[in-house]
């Protein structure tokens, strides 16, 4: 695989990050380890530092050789996720309640075995922007680092993104134009019965046969009023209510998120939620507060982009290698929020391992660090050439 031979020169140096930064994990916006050694790194190759944007975020810029005025945005996610993790790892988690659990200590790690590699090599004719971003995993980060002004102070004509792949085989890349990963609602819908002992129900309103009632009903929205040709997910995550094996609660909450690729659906989910929680509170005679959330927008590649990413890949994993089926997928990514601001494109890259993302088992593949690093730096050689 014929990755580049500077990158698999310090391939181990990449690992030795990645596994640093993964018993470290942060969650979003308390990156300051993090990006402390994204900054620290960055400098010592010699790349322009700006700290701050979007609390946590660093930008590197680096200028390559010629008087291009093409700028380039690459961008990493830094975030952990608050969840254990479950795996006997020597570089496990030192920190309870964090983990690593989607890999974005390895996208970090990637993109600095990018930067590395071009500050060395310039073989560029304009300016790369190493965009590593704090909090995608639903804080708003992306969000966040463009209302500090992120496209005004670092202005880019391109961007592009990558993510790790559990459920393609090491080293295949996936990339293809249009939709390529849903938009997100977050929701907390609040009941506010009456309690009573366990064993007098009549004298409560009892917020937890609601919940049960609601969450059952909050399930025929997709089943029963969005086109069934149309992809839309609705999903209770969370039930909160109680404490006690002999007390009916007073209050319970169910905590959700809905996701599609279409905004009229998307408003639709949204009414019916409503609806529905305004049926329940009449009928049970309780106050019922729904509060939802956009946390994501639709992730949309542009062709110009997506087909540049896909002949880059073919250099570096082979023709066998490069999947350009559209194959759009429910989960989200807060990258979405650049690529509405840049043209751009966001590809998925295979590794070895079947645990799937935000499962506490869940490891990343070191080997596809210099993958990664290779497909961003042949990018940046192929859309800012050096004038020969």
């Amino acid at each position: 695989m014929p990755t580049l031979d500077r990158i698999e020169g310090f391939a181990d140096e990449l690992t030795a990050i990645r596994r640093d930064l993964h018993a470290h994990p942060e969650i979003g916006f308390e990156e300051v380890r993090t990006s402390g050694i994204v900054a620290e790194k960055l400098e010592s190759w010699g790349v322009e530092v700006h700290r701050g944007l979007g609390t946590t975020g660093v930008v590197g810029v680096l200028r390559g050789n010629g008087s291009g005025t093409k700028r380039i945005g690459l961008r990493a996610d830094m975030d952990a996720l608050p969840m254990e993790e479950n795996t006997n790892l020597k570089w496990r988690s030192t920190i309870p309640g964090r983990f690593h659990g989607c890999g974005h200590d390895g996208h970090t790690t990637m993109l600095l075995g990018t930067a590395r590699y071009l500050a060395e090599t310039r073989n560029f004719d304009g300016t790369v922007h190493f965009i590593f971003q704090p909090a995608e995993e639903g804080l708003g980060g992306a969000r966040a680092m463009i209302k500090d002004g992120l496209f005004d102070k670092f202005p880019c004509d391109e961007i592009y993104g990558l993510h790790n792949a559990p459920d393609m085989n090491h080293g295949e890349i996936a990339i293809f134009p249009g939709p390529g990963m849903a938009a997100a609602d977050f929701f907390d819908i609040t009941i506010t019965g009456y309690g009573a002992h366990g064993a007098m129900p009549e004298r409560s309103k009892d917020p937890v046969v609601i919940a049960m009632t609601l969450g059952q009903a909050m399930q025929t929205i997709v089943s029963r009023n969005v086109d069934p040709l149309k992809s839309a997910v609705l999903s209770i995550t969370q039930i909160h209510s109680g404490s006690a094996y002999n007390v009916i609660p007073g209050d319970a909450k169910l905590c959700g998120t809905a996701r599609t690729f279409d905004e009229k659906i998307r408003l639709q989910i949204r009414e019916r939620m409503r609806t529905l929680a305004a049926g329940m509170a009449t009928a049970f005679d309780v106050e019922i507060k729904v509060d939802i959330r956009d946390g994501f927008s639709v992730l949309i590649n542009q062709e110009e982009q997506a087909k540049a990413i896909e002949e880059v890949a073919r250099t570096i994993v082979g023709d066998d290698n490069v999947f350009t089926k559209v194959r759009p997928k429910m989960g989200s990514e807060d990258f979405a929020d650049m690529l509405q601001a840049v043209p751009g494109a966001y590809f998925w890259l295979g590794q070895e391992g079947s645990v799937p993302v935000h499962n506490p088992g869940y490891y990343l593949d070191d080997k596809i660090l210099p993958i990664g690093a290779s497909m961003f730096a042949r990018l940046i050689e192929t859309r800012l050439p050096v004038a020969v």
